[in-house]
């Protein structure tokens, strides 16, 4: 008898497949306005200044959500992505959060309260 995967884990599996070996990869801008193409930004704003907290956190959520294994190489950056993550990882869907979380530890560790 043949298990058919459930959406849940279709879509874990498309998350993984697009992420980076590691996060050292994210090599994307910590700062200044950045304009998003249209198939990752295709409903809305597609310039996002990464001074402003609201848009960096938009923009870190629409990459996440849409981008390929070359948007998030190209637009994340790594230590801000560990930065934000704390807020970042209730914005996005669980899918999402726990693929990143179990492949990677420092997200999952900033996410994390001090002891």
């Amino acid at each position: 008898m043949s298990s058919t995967p459930g959406i849940s884990e279709l879509r874990r599996d498309r998350y993984a497949r697009r992420q980076p070996a590691e996060l050292a990869e994210l090599a994307g801008p910590a700062h200044g306005t950045v304009a998003l193409p249209v198939h990752l930004a295709w409903s809305g704003l597609t310039r996002f200044d990464l001074d402003q907290p609201r848009l960096r956190m938009s923009y870190y959520r629409i990459v996440l959500a849409e981008g390929m294994h070359g948007d998030l190489v190209r637009y994340l950056n790594h230590s801000l992505l560990i930065s934000l993550w704390p807020v970042l990882r209730t914005l996005i869907s669980r899918d999402l959060r726990d693929v990143w979380e179990d492949a990677f530890p420092e997200p999952a560790s900033a996410a994390r309260p001090a002891a």
